[in-house]
């Protein structure tokens, strides 16, 4: 049995799933990233092995990929996080078409083929207001743990508007808010809302298809898929696997890869 994998690193945290030949996910981990990108690859790459019960000789093929790709010293080759999410998505949901990508520090509207391959996509422009980041910035400000801040949004009755479009002065607007005697949960209701307006903004760019798939870290964000399914009208396609997908789309493009080596050639051609 031949094993790929995928190291997706991250501006906040690194990824790393391990495939077999049949596609199916037999290791993954999670796990931040640190002031040290190389190390934090090696470390979520042999925790995603651990994981799989699997010997580093045993894999005969990693893809790197997220900001971080060319960091993965240990991979075979790089493949653009777009890429790998949009491959990512259309192999766990395969009527994928549209896809929202929601990291740390930006966010990528993609239109895919069935096959996975990217039609168009599109990135946010103005510093992280549609990010995960910006989310953190709330959290700090109201001193929120951040997985509080999904559960804490949806129990708002309104919304607060929150108009800034970067995450630097993120913060501050909070704070007035807070000081004008506005509730948290709506406060952060409205900074829910401001990164979904920015969110759709983007998918229209691209197309939005019937199908939308959710991938990244805030997909762990419940507050978020909420607003976000409402303002699309649809329900979005989430899992377990969501904030994986980039590392599961460059664990298949590595899997590619060790087909294509295993591909006959044919008699006379070059």
């Amino acid at each position: 049995m031949a094993y790929a994998a995928g190291v997706d690193v991250g501006s906040t945290q690194t990824k790393a799933v391990v495939v077999d030949e049949n596609e199916q996910i037999v290791g993954r981990s999670l796990i931040d990233t640190g002031a040290n990108v190389v190390t934090a690859a090696e470390k979520s790459y042999l925790a995603a092995l651990q994981g799989a019960g699997v010997d580093e000789e045993e894999v005969t093929y990693v893809v790197g990929t997220g900001y971080g790709r060319y960091k993965v010293t240990f991979g075979n080759s790089q493949v653009t996080e777009i890429s790998c999410h949009a491959r990512g998505a259309v192999r766990m949901f395969p009527g994928s078409r549209t896809v929202l990508d929601m990291g740390g520090q930006d966010t990528k509207a993609i239109r895919v083929r069935a096959n996975g391959e990217v039609v168009d996509f599109s990135m946010n422009d103005k510093c992280a207001a549609g990010t995960g980041r910006f989310l953190q910035a709330a959290a700090f400000a109201l001193e929120i743990p951040l997985a509080e801040l999904g559960p804490t949004a949806m129990r708002a009755e309104k919304a607060v508007p929150i108009s800034t479009t970067c995450t630097v002065f993120a913060e501050s607007e909070v704070l007035s808010w807070l000081g004008k005697g506005k509730k948290i949960d709506e406060i952060l209701l409205g900074v829910h809302r401001s990164i979904a307006t920015r969110s759709i903004a983007l998918l229209r760019r691209v197309g939005i298809e019937d199908e939308v798939t959710f991938t990244g870290g805030v997909t762990r964000n419940v507050g978020m898929v909420q607003v976000l399914n409402e303002a699309l009208g649809l329900r979005m396609n989430v899992s377990e696997e969501s904030h994986y997908m980039g590392a599961l789309g460059a664990a298949l493009f590595a899997l590619d890869r060790i087909r294509s080596r295993k591909t006959p050639v044919k008699e006379g051609s070059a």
